[in-house]
């Protein structure tokens, strides 16, 4: 899933009021990836070198009464999956968050309720987490910017026992489509369980768009899944002029052989003839300490007027 992190601490200054540091944590990943047809270029090929590079820079600040102030920015480099030439690197937009017991205000370059949930991205195979349960869905929701300034937008989350809820709000002042989702998750014994509803106003006399999702999980044993359906409306056609409004669907699973192997797969689709469906398996080996062999292969289509294509991607992560 897509919200883990691995941090350290770099440093850590005190004084007589806060209690302050600054943590570095990230990862790296390299290997190959493979699609079908990628370009009709023909100096584009099928096969090309994949990479990554992501720096998580989190300052925080605690004061006398508990209030924590954090701010992150970060440093990714990756490749560009329709060229296979290296993207330009650089600083990403930044997040300040305020935290105080179960309460949490995050405001600049920030995830919206989508974003900001697990069970919604369910486990997703492949270095570089191709395939996924979501794949049917056509809404634009807030995500986070790993690259560029992100949107200007504030997220709230508030925690109480096991029931959480969140929500998100970001202004467009240029396009006047504000842009907001609300959630609610409730976790009990090894089951978890979120609906969110997010909404675009309407831009230039259209119709408003929105997502309302389901996500389901279990963790049993070595075993652990997610179900997902939800409904987008009013979304855009895809590149085929085929309609993408309807029913979205699909699941996830991840099953462990041992301490070193783990086994993944997701399936996702609609019901709109302009969807996008996906479906594949892949697998995780351990290496020890934060570093995994990953790969997978899958098949993907996008519409009714598409054709499918074998997608595939082998290579290491190692986590500092």
């Amino acid at each position: 899933m897509k919200h883990v992190l691995f941090a350290t601490t770099a440093l850590i200054a005190t004084a007589s009021v806060a209690a302050a540091e600054v943590k570095f944590s990230g990862y790296g990943r390299f290997g190959i990836g493979y699609q079908e047809d990628r370009s009709t270029d023909s100096n584009v090929s099928d096969t090309i070198l994949v990479s990554r590079f992501r720096l998580n820079i989190d300052g925080d600040v605690e004061t006398d009464t508990g209030v924590r102030f954090s701010a992150r920015v970060r440093l990714q480099a990756d490749e560009d999956s329709d060229t296979g030439e290296a993207n330009s690197a650089g600083l990403n937009g930044a997040r300040f968050s305020v935290i105080f017991g179960g309460l949490r205000v995050d405001a600049g370059n920030v995830s919206g309720a989508f974003d900001n949930s697990d069970l919604y991205f369910g486990n997703e195979p492949g270095l570089e987490e191709f395939l996924g349960q979501y794949s049917g869905v056509d809404y634009d929701f807030l995500e986070y910017s790993s690259t560029g300034a992100g949107s200007n937008a504030v997220f709230f989350q508030y925690a109480v026992g096991d029931l959480a809820f969140g929500a998100s709000y970001d202004t467009d002042a240029i396009n006047g489509a504000d842009r907001w989702d609300v959630s609610a998750t409730y976790i009990f014994d090894n089951y978890s369980a979120t609906v969110i509803y997010g909404q675009t106003e309407a831009v230039a006399g259209g119709d408003k768009q929105d997502l309302i999702v389901l996500a389901l999980g279990a963790e049993l044993g070595d075993f652990s899944g997610t179900l997902f359906v939800g409904r987008d409306g009013d979304t855009p056609v895809n590149d085929f002029g085929e309609e993408t409004d309807g029913t979205v669907y699909g699941a996830s699973l991840a099953y462990s052989l041992g301490a070193a192997t783990t086994i993944t797969a997701a399936y996702g689709d609609g019901s709109a003839e302009g969807d996008t469906q996906q479906y594949g398996v892949g697998a995780i080996y351990d290496l020890g300490n934060g570093a995994t062999l990953r790969g997978a292969v899958g098949r993907e289509k996008v519409g009714r007027a598409g054709e499918a294509q074998t997608i595939a991607d082998f290579g290491v992560q190692f986590n500092f």
